[in-house]
């Protein structure tokens, strides 16, 4: 064990490289939970993001109190925060576009109302320039293809709204993308993307949205590797060989993202970290506990495949009820880069994990935007036929009376 003084100096280190690398996290559910809460209802004047929120935010509060507020950010040492637009499956067919939508202009006018943290960037040069300012780049993602109603208009939308990616499917499939729980369930529907699915990960490649295949099925994993000129990422995600849940990622398929250029960001879920194969299929959960130094094996373990240039953090809090122990909240992100470098990582394999690998995916997949400058957009519109759910559409254009 490190005595008082090595600790302190490891510590230090770690001081020293995030005040060199923005340390990124790709997933976080805060704007979720301030939804969930019925006291806030999503009202930013009902919450000071300034104060500890473990005890203002009640939503489920014995087993789900906030992970995030801005003393834990700012003592975690987070430099850019991905954060996330999410409806359920509920909303599918029916008002997700809508929910997402809201969801957005309320993390516009979180980051707004708290300019003096937060720095609104749509880049990988703006992450670095906030990150220069001592702020926290604060990027937009829609987590779940079902926010797009099979349209790639709402797509392009949410692109010029800021969001830089999105996750193809949450646990349902959409129309064209098969979700986890079809490779739980070994019911495919799709086989991983209809060939509309194939033109949304293209479309996404053009305009420089990155793909990101956490909760998609194995199938969809496949589909999009096949597709996509541009690294994919998994924004929160972990090791299927450490833990066999199937929102983790299996090895064939941290094979090719290496051979693809993307990069799995860790997820800190117990039941992602620390599982057994009897519920692979089952979907029962667990309930085991979990501690950082599992987490600290599924980043090695991911490592020892693809690579130091493929893995990074993404923790999903606030969108979790489990956490580690030694990993309860924002502010303990020094502690995974504390373990690492006491394990014997290197300065510059720990500033590639905090947030140097991310940057390189993010200025690639804009390298490919930039090559595609001159593809026009994709017009396709998918078969009324393949939505299952026509309650709410409207199919007719021309106005009568």
């Amino acid at each position: 064990m490190p005595t008082r003084n090595t600790r302190e100096a490891l510590m230090q280190t770690v001081n020293d490289i995030l005040d060199r690398v923005p340390l990124v996290d790709g997933h976080n559910d805060f704007p979720w939970h301030i939804r969930l809460d019925t006291a806030i209802n999503g009202s930013l004047a009902r919450l000071n993001m300034s104060q500890d929120l473990r005890k203002v935010l009640k939503y489920r509060a014995k087993f789900h109190p906030s992970q995030t507020d801005i003393p834990r950010i700012k003592k975690g040492r987070l430099g850019a925060q991905f954060w996330v637009s999410f409806a359920s499956c509920e909303s599918q067919f029916k008002d997700a576009t809508v929910k997402a939508l809201e969801q957005l202009d309320l993390i516009k006018r979180m980051i707004a109302q708290y300019s003096d943290v937060f720095e609104f960037v749509t880049t990988a040069d703006g992450i670095e320039s906030a990150h220069k300012s001592v702020k926290v780049a604060s990027l937009l993602a829609v987590e779940g293809g079902h926010h797009i109603r099979s349209s790639l208009g709402v797509l392009r939308m949410f692109y010029e709204l800021g969001v830089r990616y999105m996750t193809l499917t949450w646990n349902c499939n959409t129309p064209w993308a098969d979700c986890n729980v079809a490779t739980r369930q070994r019911k495919p529907v799709h086989h991983g993307l209809t060939d509309f699915g194939k033109i949304v990960v293209k479309e996404m490649n053009r305009l420089g949205m990155m793909v990101d295949l956490s909760h998609v099925a194995v199938d969809t994993m496949h589909a999009a590797l096949n597709v996509s000129e541009a690294p994919v990422i998994f924004s929160h995600s972990s090791a299927f060989a450490l833990c066999p849940h199937v929102r983790n990622v299996p090895d064939d398929v941290l094979v090719r993202v290496k051979e693809n250029g993307g990069i799995v960001m860790v997820n800190f879920y117990n039941d992602f970290i620390n599982c057994s194969s009897e519920n692979t299929y089952t979907g029962e959960q667990d309930w085991r506990p979990a501690d950082i130094n599992q987490v600290i094996e599924h980043i090695e373990y991911i490592r020892n495949i693809t690579g130091v240039d493929h893995v990074g953090l993404g923790s999903d809090f606030d969108g979790i009820d489990r956490y580690p122990v030694g990993l309860e909240d924002v502010s303990k992100f020094p502690n995974i880069l504390y373990e690492l470098m006491s394990r014997g990582w290197s300065e510059e394999e720990l500033e590639k994990l905090a947030g140097k690998n991310f940057l390189r995916v993010f200025r690639k997949v804009e390298e490919v935007k930039m090559s595609k400058v001159d593809q026009p957009a994709f017009e396709n519109l998918i078969d009324i036929n393949e939505i299952p759910d026509h309650s709410c559409i409207s199919t007719n254009w021309e106005i009568f009376g």
